[in-house]
């Protein structure tokens, strides 16, 4: 057999993997997503987790620059393992949900690291007040669809959550550990 016919199979399979990886994935699948966090109390690892939020998202890995993403978190969703510590979460000295009941973030850039790694750059906003936030992230397609997963560091008194007895950061400690893994379904080919 030639060898322009032996090549043939590598570059189809080649350009094949190509188109696939350049899919831009827009759909959330939230009830495959996950929204967590790890808090020290007293140094102990205290995990919790955000039940109910709605994400956008369009994400094309070949043109990351043009990715944008945003996010609708419901912060009495919040399920810290216990009821009493969710009744005092969604408290006023907390997330003080009957004023605020949702946080939102927007993104603003999305920078390309190195491999799968990128950086999400945008707005957070909890309790009325707005943060500025970095967060890496990994993405990876698996079956078809965007997994993207980052922890990142959040400072809850930069947004007041845990005011009056609770600022104390040696109860309950300052930083916080977000941690996140969306998974996100290709755009629908229009044909």
């Amino acid at each position: 057999m030639p060898a322009c016919f032996r090549l043939f199979p590598v570059l189809l399979a080649a350009f094949g993997s190509s188109a696939l990886f350049a899919a831009e994935f827009n759909q959330v699948l939230v009830d495959k997503s996950s929204l967590s966090f790890v808090s020290r109390q007293m140094g102990v690892p205290v995990e919790g987790r955000f039940r109910t939020f709605s994400a956008a998202l369009s994400f094309d890995p070949a043109r990351p620059a043009a990715a944008q993403a945003r996010l609708t978190l419901d912060l009495a969703s919040v399920d810290a393992g216990s009821r009493e510590a969710d009744d005092e979460l969604i408290g006023k000295a907390w997330f003080n949900v009957k004023a605020f009941p949702t946080a939102s973030f927007v993104s603003s850039a999305i920078r390309p690291l190195a491999g799968e790694r990128f950086e999400l750059i945008g707005k957070l906003t909890i309790k009325g007040r707005t943060q500025e936030l970095s967060a890496p992230f990994t993405f990876r397609q698996e079956r078809g669809h965007g997994i993207f997963e980052g922890t990142f560091p959040l400072r809850r008194l930069d947004f007041l959550i845990g005011e009056g007895a609770w600022s104390e950061v040696s109860v309950v400690a300052n930083e916080v550990q977000i941690k996140f893994r969306f998974v996100a379904a290709p755009a629908a080919s229009s044909k």
